[in-house]
């Protein structure tokens, strides 16, 4: 298959967040985002979303580097010459060094198109088999123990299959105990965020009592050493998150021992490409994994729910539905949770119609690329 791309649209989104989220590194009441559109030589569109927040707390990158990147250097390469396959971007970027983010997005909607052009769904097209995922939900710092509870209650009402729960120093052993108390059978763990180092040693293995799933990230975003030294310290398994920037970085931390638990997310390893990468080079190993969230829209949802199809994502990842974040997706049907599941679509790409009208409502700007400009 040959994929001719004739132009590509950027657009920049403001979302508003249904309640503030809040982590050890900040506090979201809206989403900023990039939705990137490519559209072949019959018209058929293919579509990608940049994780990136508006500033650099998760990551360095940002909404406006990634504009950046994709405006000046990312999309020049795509529009270059005709695409046979997605993954052949990886190699077109390379020159390009880091900005996962930004190529993923870009990466992403060919994906879409590729699959769409086969007539197959995206899940399908990546090699997943899954028709339905088991999904979590991840809970921010809330402004009491209390409020933290109610959440929680609201959300195992709904049948989530686990609860994430964001931590920091001064709001974690003690907050970890009630919650345990108040739910001592639901599935449970903890998201540091980065918001340790070793000498808070004695604080992490207090952790062990409360039989949580995994303690996510609990040492410094560029770290593997230290959690090599942490982690035979502890009863709870380390899931890296933000170590974890590429398959080479998942091979040094399961060499190493760093962790037992691989987060993946689409946008910090770079694409849907890298991901799969990661998740097979896990499977060998027998490292579960499991796809974690950056507070996406639809587009970036339905992204994760179809890498989530492949076999080794064993455990709910953070896609709750579409409500739990926003009044209103930009995708139809929006993302819904059943019993702690979503029913992945078979529709060809990524399965749900992209709401132009909505993405008309939330748009703050945008620009258009042909393929004559970059010529």
């Amino acid at each position: 298959m040959t994929i001719n791309i004739e132009y590509v649209i950027l657009r920049h989104l403001q979302m508003k967040l249904k309640a503030p989220f809040t982590t050890s590194f900040g506090t979201f009441q809206t989403k900023e985002l990039i939705l990137v559109e490519v559209v072949d030589r019959d018209g058929v569109s293919g579509w990608g979303e940049s994780v990136a927040f508006a500033a650099p707390w998760y990551s360095e990158e940002t909404v406006k580097t990634n504009w950046h990147m994709l405006e000046d250097f990312l999309v020049p390469l795509a529009l270059a010459e005709p695409i046979h396959h997605p993954e052949e971007l990886a190699k077109r970027f390379s020159a390009i060094r880091q900005n996962n983010m930004a190529k993923a997005a870009l990466e992403g909607a060919v994906w879409d198109l590729y699959a769409k052009r086969l007539g197959v769904p995206l899940s399908q097209a990546l090699g997943g088999t899954k028709k339905d995922i088991e999904v979590g939900v991840s809970i921010g710092i809330q402004p009491t123990v209390a409020d933290l509870l109610q959440v929680i209650e609201r959300y195992v009402a709904q049948g989530y299959r686990r609860i994430k729960v964001k931590i920091k120093p001064g709001w974690d052993v003690d907050v970890l105990r009630n919650v345990r108390r108040a739910f001592p059978n639901v599935p449970l763990m903890a998201d540091a965020n980065s918001a340790y180092t070793l000498a808070d040693v004695d604080r992490l293995k207090a952790i062990d009592e409360f039989g949580l799933l995994m303690i996510e990230q609990p040492l410094a975003a560029d770290d593997l050493l230290d959690h090599a030294r942490l982690q035979p310290l502890l009863q709870t398994p380390i899931c890296l998150d933000e170590s974890i920037r590429s398959y080479d970085d998942a091979r040094k931390a399961l060499d190493l021992g760093s962790c037992r638990i691989i987060n993946i997310k689409i946008g910090r390893v770079g694409g849907l490409g890298e991901a799969k990468r990661i998740h097979d080079l896990c499977r060998e190993r027998g490292a579960p994994v499991w796809c974690g969230g950056m507070l996406e829209a639809g587009v970036g949802r339905a992204h994760n729910i179809a890498i989530t199809t492949l076999e080794n994502f064993t455990l709910p990842g953070d896609t709750a539905a579409s409500s739990h974040y926003w009044d209103r997706d930009i995708i139809t049907p929006e993302v819904e949770v059943q019993d702690g599941l979503i029913r992945v679509p078979d529709a060809p790409g990524i399965g749900y119609d992209v709401d132009r009208r909505q993405v008309e409502r939330y748009t703050q700007f945008a620009k258009v690329f042909h393929r004559t400009m970059t010529a």
